[in-house]
């Protein structure tokens, strides 16, 4: 499967036109979606929602951004679970980073390509994930 998952702070810093984030998420959106094709999943999707009052227009534009949903596979489901036991076992802070686990074990399981700004976790726990970052 040739494509790109794209975490929720990506699509946020468009959406949402982040002073500071907004110019290089669009680009690098914009010069991937050329070759592959750019994936969410239903956690991306629950987190962007909180830009919209409708989910209509949630909708339209995920399909504007040619966003493709992809379904999580139970072994992403599974390694997810497994890696936020690693995570908690070493003492995490609980900033919320169950998501990322689901996001990073899903572009581990189906080798895709990852476009995110949280490296640090990601590189931690899912070694083999290429990310794309500033």
């Amino acid at each position: 499967m040739k494509g790109i998952l794209v975490d929720s702070n990506i699509i946020l810093d468009v959406f949402l036109n982040d002073p500071i984030w907004a110019d290089w998420s669009e680009s690098t959106l914009e010069r991937y979606v050329h070759y592959a094709k750019l994936y969410i999943n239903s956690i991306v999707y629950s987190e962007i929602s909180i830009s919209f009052e409708l989910i209509e227009d949630l909708e339209s534009a995920i399909a504007k951004a040619g966003f493709q949903m992809l379904e999580i596979p139970k072994e992403a489901l599974f390694l997810a679970g497994k890696v936020y036991l690693q995570y908690k076992k070493r003492k995490g802070v609980k900033r919320a980073p169950l998501p990322d686990f689901y996001i990073g074990a899903q572009a581990a399981v189906l080798n895709l390509q990852l476009i995110t700004r949280d490296v640090s976790r990601y590189r931690s726990y899912f070694p083999t994930v290429e990310l794309i970052t500033p």
